[in-house]
């Protein structure tokens, strides 16, 4: 056992004196093995930051969350925006929450891009016309002063809920929005409270927001077109397992609210939290993986180079070859020399690559922002793939090595 150790760390020597000589070449072969494994690190760790980021941002939307909107129209093959189909009114969203008792509570709303202005300062903002219910559900919360209530809501009155964004555009640094009237749509409306951050949700601002209660929007902003009209009801259920079948009681009700018979498809559209977090994580998954193939494609390309040199290796040393094996050295021995030549290419290729990946991942969260998590598994496996890409390669030359005949090898010149 003692003997076989310090073979293998006199080949390891010799390999690395070898490689020495012929240092150009083992440097591009070292290189390409960093590459491809910094690069499977790298790409990894965003994918997995960028999914617990994104289950983060849909968590501060709410748990449970159940949305349905107006399913868009097509006329004469031009399919309507979101929002534009009028098919879903408050009156769906009250008989829902009457209907079903998997449902926490309802709320409705509707979203329009208006200009607000505010001491000679204007900003165009997303004004959203929601019913106080929302703020539950959507799971929101102050940084200061107070949400409007059903008796705003039940009044019209004229009050606003401001997004820290519109806060950091219209006001001072310092300025207590609170109790200021910022003007919407040339009407007045009363600050009474400024929403806690939520950053940006599927690449929107959600603090890049105006709330007012829905009838004040309906009467000021909206206009007539869409009285009583919404473009999102929200709910939520009390237990994540029951939103299967909250969302076929939710089904049933709205088609026959809607008289829609067997043969018309819905003229609504029903998403939940957990399936948009899905879809998220399988496009980051996607991209990933396609990553992860081109760097597989730069380990291999490393490999090639493995071969490369050891066949160039085999060649030059064709009469040294024929010497060891006429003193006494055993086929195995060859073959051994060879192999362990490629395997120290790439175990100093995968350790540079490591190296390359946890520096390449905290510099693009430091620089681009991106989170990253750099997980000891993925670690392993690119170290321990780009050893095997080594030892694959490296086999052909080691065993033409191993085959040659000791008589024509050292009359080789």
């Amino acid at each position: 056992m003692g003997c076989g150790l310090q073979f293998v760390f006199l080949t390891v020597i010799d390999a690395c004196r070898i490689l020495n000589r012929q240092f150009l070449r083992s440097v591009l072969t070292v290189l390409g093995f960093s590459i491809g494994v910094g690069a499977v690190i790298v790409i990894e760790s965003v994918g997995q930051g960028s999914t617990e980021f994104v289950q983060a941002q849909f968590a501060r939307l709410g748990t449970n969350v159940i949305w349905i909107w107006p399913q868009p129209r097509s006329e004469k093959g031009v399919r309507s925006p979101k929002g534009w189909a009028i098919t879903l009114t408050v009156g769906d969203a009250e008989d829902l929450k009457g209907r079903s008792a998997l449902l926490v509570d309802t709320c409705w709303g509707r979203r329009d891009p208006t200009q607000v202005v505010f001491r000679g300062r204007n900003w165009r903002v997303p004004v959203e016309g929601n019913s106080p219910s929302c703020f539950d559900i959507g799971d929101w919360s102050l940084a200061s002063g107070t949400f409007f209530n059903q008796e705003h809501e039940s009044a019209g009155e004229r009050v606003a809920v401001v997004g820290a964004t519109v806060v950091e555009t219209l006001y001072e640094d310092g300025e207590d929005p609170i109790g200021t009237r910022i003007r919407i749509k040339n009407v007045l409306f009363r600050v009474i409270g400024v929403l806690t951050p939520k950053g940006y949700v599927g690449g929107v601002d959600r603090d890049d927001v105006i709330v007012i209660p829905f009838t004040a929007a309906q009467r000021y902003v909206h206009g007539a077109k869409y009285h009583n009209a919404v473009e999102e009801i929200a709910t939520a259920t009390f237990r994540r397992e029951d939103i299967p079948a909250a969302i076929a009681q939710i089904r049933h009700a709205l088609r026959s609210r809607h008289l829609l018979r067997p043969d018309q498809t819905d003229d609504f559209k029903i998403q939940t939290s957990v399936e948009q977090v899905n879809l998220l994580e399988a496009a980051n998954g996607t991209i990933a993986l396609l990553v992860v193939c081109v760097a597989s494609a730069s380990l291999l390309v490393g490999g090639i180079g493995i071969m490369n040199i050891l066949l160039v290796s085999v060649t030059e040393r064709t009469r040294e070859i024929g010497v060891r094996m006429a003193v006494g050295a055993k086929r195995r021995h060859i073959l051994m020399q060879f192999l362990i030549e490629a395997m120290t290419l790439s175990v100093v290729g995968g350790t540079l690559g490591i190296v390359v990946g946890v520096v390449g991942a905290r510099l693009t969260t430091v620089i681009a922002g991106w989170p990253t998590i750099i997980s000891g598994d993925t670690v392993i496996a690119a170290f321990f793939f780009s050893l095997a890409v080594g030892l694959f390669f490296g086999l052909y030359p080691a065993n033409k090595a191993a085959r040659l005949n000791p008589i024509d090898a050292l009359r080789y010149e």
